[in-house]
């Protein structure tokens, strides 16, 4: 199947495409942020402390005077960034593991197996808690926590369809002719087994927002004068009687920038095995 099928295909998934479309502004909005956004998010504006939304700040000031919509554009830079450490983390690292795994099989695939399996056995959050606290606490480590705890996923999945593709008989030949394992892994699994990774790598996405988010709420991601939409939405949580709309602006980017992820994977999928519409 040509990436142009696929790409016709996943244009008429229409959520999936429009969410696509969405991720692609949020990264241009996150690459040009500094130079786009009206105020600088961290310049404290004492006069208008807590201003409703008005021509001169559109979503409003926090408790400091900051502009609310200039820290919310900010924060997409962190979560692109998060997004980005959580799939090529795992593509480099967790892709390859599976790979060699399951081409292997044997006793090296059952250690590795078992390895995973009490990985994933912990819930994702806790384990990139647990890691960014060995790390110390910064914003870069989060991200770096956020793709280690990503490569389980993606090994998996990696071995996982490296057994069906290794019996093919393609594979078979490519061995009788004397290729080695490096070169039939390289030239044989590893592009029969992107579309499926591809798909992982976009639903990742949610995930990585989501935990970032999640790390930088509990004090163990972006610190000040870092922008986050958790540390919005953590400094906004005291206000919440005085201000309740301080939570809901990054509490919607957040949420929105989850659903684009989901329906951007969703729509993959279908692109790549039609059978699965519906």
């Amino acid at each position: 199947m040509s990436i142009k099928e696929v790409f016709h295909r996943f244009k008429q998934e229409r959520i999936a495409f429009i969410s696509f479309i969405f991720l692609v502004m949020l990264s241009v909005v996150a690459i040009f942020a500094p130079f786009i956004v009206p105020y600088d998010p961290n310049q404290q504006d004492l006069v208008n402390v807590l201003a409703n939304p008005s021509l001169s700040h559109w979503l409003g000031t926090d408790n400091l005077g900051k502009d609310i919509f200039s820290q919310v554009m900010m924060g997409t830079r962190t979560a692109i960034q998060a997004s980005i450490f959580a799939i090529l983390i795992p593509l480099f690292i967790g892709v390859p593991l599976g790979i060699m795994a399951g081409y292997i099989g044997g006793l090296v695939d059952d250690i590795f197996m078992r390895i995973i399996d009490a990985i994933m056995a912990i819930p994702g959050i806790l384990l990139a808690l647990g890691i960014t606290a060995a790390l110390g606490i910064s914003l870069w480590n989060a991200m770096i926590a956020i793709g280690i705890v990503s490569i389980p996923q993606f090994a998996r999945l990696a071995r996982g369809q490296t057994l069906q593709i290794r019996t093919e008989p393609y594979v078979e030949a490519a061995k009788i002719s004397g290729a080695g394992p490096l070169w039939t892994m390289y030239k044989h699994i590893i592009p029969n087994i992107l579309p499926p990774i591809l798909v992982q790598a976009s639903v990742n996405i949610s995930f990585a927002v989501l935990t970032e988010t999640s790390l930088s709420f509990l004090g163990m991601g972006a610190q000040s004068p870092q922008i986050s939409w958790g540390s919005m939405i953590e400094q906004a949580y005291s206000l919440i009687n005085l201000n309740p709309w301080l939570i809901v602006y990054p509490g919607i980017a957040t949420a929105l920038t989850v659903m684009a992820g989901n329906f951007v994977g969703d729509g993959l999928r279908v692109a790549i095995d039609p059978k699965l519409k519906g």
